[in-house]
């Protein structure tokens, strides 16, 4: 069995047939999948799916949506009610222009001032901020107090290398199955593959052949595949790790 660790299935085309989505995941072996809000309007749609027992919620405002108003009490309350399994997608991307980076780092540091006091782990999005993103993490306040997973890792073993020290879980997708993503796949052919996680990022991000529209929960079998090949392994030995690695970071029970 397999665990996508990040989908946004209340995004279209996704949310327009779920049932659909949700047939073909388990037709290829997929038994659950995390999904992640985005934006503040996001968090009452992940909490309708989470109704579906193959759905396992989280939720938190994405860097790209830092300047809305964050809730911090309201927040709280959903990732209760909803037994939400992580804070997320959270995190910094100095690639964009606005929010400004002030912003975002306020917005960051109070979701994972959150995480800490829950213990929850975070689903960390992260592009052009890695220092501060590491720096940040590893301040004495959150140092061995915040777990999660760096999503959509594409970056070379050195930095994986970081986040692995701090104790995150790395979560590769649809760049690994791309022969020219050669940063991301030297990475998913050296990091322990007890700190693996797969995932689609689906309906975002594209794999080798598949635009990102087409993506599915159900392609995370197809990374599994490109994950057995690039470290010499079964597919068999890559699905049970993973699922194994999603079970102990989001408490997710067999």
């Amino acid at each position: 069995m397999l665990i996508d660790t990040h989908c946004h299935l209340f995004m279209d085309p996704l949310y327009s047939n779920v049932e659909g989505v949700l047939t073909r995941a388990l037709q290829n072996g997929v038994r659950g999948m995390v999904v992640p809000s985005v934006e503040v309007g996001s968090w009452e749609k992940v909490r309708e799916l989470a109704d579906n027992k193959m759905v396992f919620p989280a939720l938190g405002l994405h860097p790209w949506y830092a300047d809305e108003k964050l809730d911090i009490g309201m927040l709280e309350k959903l990732l209760i009610e909803t037994d939400s399994v992580a804070i997320g997608e959270i995190g910094l991307d100095f690639k964009i222009e606005n929010p400004i980076k002030t912003v975002q780092i306020t917005v960051f540091r109070t979701q994972l001032d959150l995480a800490a006091e829950l213990d929850l782990p975070v689903i960390l999005h992260c592009r052009g901020a890695f220092d501060e993103m590491l720096s940040i993490l590893s301040e004495k306040e959150y140092d061995g107090r915040i777990k999660g997973v760096i999503h959509a890792f594409t970056r070379g073993p050195q930095l994986a290398k970081r986040f692995l020290e701090l104790g995150f879980y790395l979560a590769f997708g649809g760049g690994v199955t791309r022969p020219r993503a050669k940063r991301a796949r030297k990475s998913a052919a050296n990091v322990p593959l007890n700190r693996i996680l797969l995932e689609t990022d689906a309906p975002s991000i594209g794999m080798d052949g598949i635009e990102p529209e087409r993506v599915e929960p159900a392609d995370v079998a197809k990374v599994a595949k490109s994950l057995a090949l690039l470290r010499g392994v079964s597919f068999e030995e890559v699905a049970v790790n993973t699922t194994s690695n999603a079970r102990k970071l989001f408490g997710i029970a067999q």
